[in-house]
């Protein structure tokens, strides 16, 4: 698989309060763009997997829902995880 348990762990460490802190919407944000970067390099080699153009579709979407979330409770911390990740609206 090629996201491991250290993997998120240290994910979750970078962006959420803990490594065990996956409930914190900024690490799970960041585990949803490492996610999305990686469907994006695969779609790039296979471009007719249309069941992985529509996990990706809903992927971006739950997102972009936990970015308006962090954007109405908490301006600042959605500032510093979009300028953190390189995320543009």
């Amino acid at each position: 698989m090629y996201l491991s348990a250290e993997k998120k762990q240290e994910i979750f460490a970078k962006y959420g309060k803990s490594n065990t802190d996956t409930g914190s919407p900024e690490g799970q944000i960041a585990l949803f763009s490492h996610r999305i970067q990686h469907l994006t390099e695969h779609l790039k080699s296979n471009k007719k997997d249309y069941s992985t153009e529509r996990a990706l579709k809903i992927m971006v979407g739950k997102r972009r829902s936990l970015l308006d979330y962090l954007k109405h409770k908490d301006i600042e911390r959605y500032r510093a995880i979009i300028k953190e990740l390189g995320i543009r609206r």
